[in-house]
């Protein structure tokens, strides 16, 4: 029997948790899922009507380009009922297949699941500006220092309002990885290499 294999990504803002997340995802076959989960979770939750998800979903402003629908993700305030359901869908993923689950706390909801390798995606912050750059070169450098500054900002609050965890703390991961000075690929490297003794 192949046991499964749930592989929980926190990233810092900027620092290719997504981008790593996908190329893992890749490298093993196995499901990924990412930002893109909050829609999931119309699927999923008995309590939650796909109505309320897309009005929900609505509220976030594309207007800004690709930065600014980031930012407004992460400080829009999240209701308690959009959490759990997110947590109810997140957990019917992980009790089917192996997968890749990039952020929303995904590592704090499956605490208690067995076969989960939980990373953390880091950089320092100058880096992961000019990353953030080099995808966005019609985008201000003051404008994504500071939208990389209100998103770590949301991120921890976030955590912490409905973890009562610390963001980023080393002590909640099984492996963290700085691709500032690794690299996506090496990062994903890594992660394989550790998801083998899962």
């Amino acid at each position: 029997m192949i046991m499964k294999k749930i592989i929980t990504i926190g990233r810092e803002f900027g620092a290719g948790g997504r981008t790593v997340g996908r190329a893992v995802a890749d490298r093993l076959g196995i499901a990924f899922y990412d930002r893109d989960l909050i829609l999931k979770t119309a699927e999923e939750s008995p309590e939650l009507t796909p109505e309320e998800v897309r009005l929900w979903d609505e509220r976030i402003s594309h207007d800004g380009g690709f930065t600014q629908s980031l930012f407004d993700f992460y400080s829009r305030p999240l209701s308690d009922k959009i959490w759990e359901a997110q947590r109810y869908a997140i957990r019917r993923i992980a009790d089917r297949e192996s997968c890749v689950l990039v952020g929303r706390n995904a590592d704090y909801i499956l605490r208690e699941f067995e076969h989960v390798l939980r990373v953390f995606i880091y950089a320092d912050r100058d880096w992961r500006i000019c990353h953030m750059e080099s995808l966005m070169p019609d985008v201000s450098r003051l404008e994504i220092e500071a939208d990389t500054r209100s998103v770590d900002r949301a991120r921890r609050s976030y955590c912490m309002k409905y973890t009562g965890q610390t963001y980023g703390y080393a002590g909640n991961y099984d492996l963290t990885v700085n691709t500032g000075s690794l690299g996506f690929d090496k990062a994903a490297e890594l992660i394989c290499s550790a998801a083998e003794m899962i």
